[in-house]
């Protein structure tokens, strides 16, 4: 028997101990007694042994409202500012747009381009007629002027 307590890892006669001092106060069931035993040899064999820490939440380097600045943003990873985010998120830290919203539990309409960057660039593009409809009118053709006719009279 001895034999067998050093294979399961724990001592039998503390797990017995448990579980009788667990079931004198409480109901159970057949199949709720073996779900008891297991857990407490796990626990009693868990000890001892190291956890695995619980990874820390992350935290940004700004706050997710302070990072979106009229004439930057900045990069929640590392407070780099800049004004368009995309390149750097890629190059820096390997993360695509949408896995860089996700790790930060970000909305999908949540700004990587300077708000006033976006502006100009839209107001430029207006400018040099960028947007618009072409216009389903054709071309009209320069019409030919002719001399009035020479009659002889």
């Amino acid at each position: 028997m001895a034999g067998q307590d050093s294979a399961f890892g724990g001592d039998l006669d503390q797990i017995a101990r448990i579980v009788s001092s667990y079931v004198r106060h409480h109901q159970l069931g057949p199949e709720q007694l073996v779900e008891l035993i297991v857990t407490v040899h796990r626990a009693l064999a868990s000890l001892g042994q190291a956890t695995p820490p619980m990874p820390e939440p992350r935290q940004p380097a700004v706050s997710i409202r302070q990072s979106v600045r009229p004439h930057y943003v900045v990069c929640l990873e590392c407070g780099f500012r800049a004004k368009i985010l995309r390149r750097h998120l890629r190059v820096q830290h390997g993360l695509s747009v949408d896995e860089y919203r996700a790790r930060w539990n970000l909305r999908s309409d949540h700004p990587l381009i300077a708000p006033a960057y976006s502006e100009r660039r839209a107001a430029m593009a207006k400018e040099i007629g960028l947007g618009r409809r072409r216009s389903i009118e054709p071309p009209v053709a320069p019409t030919r002027r002719r001399r009035p006719r020479r009659t002889t009279e």
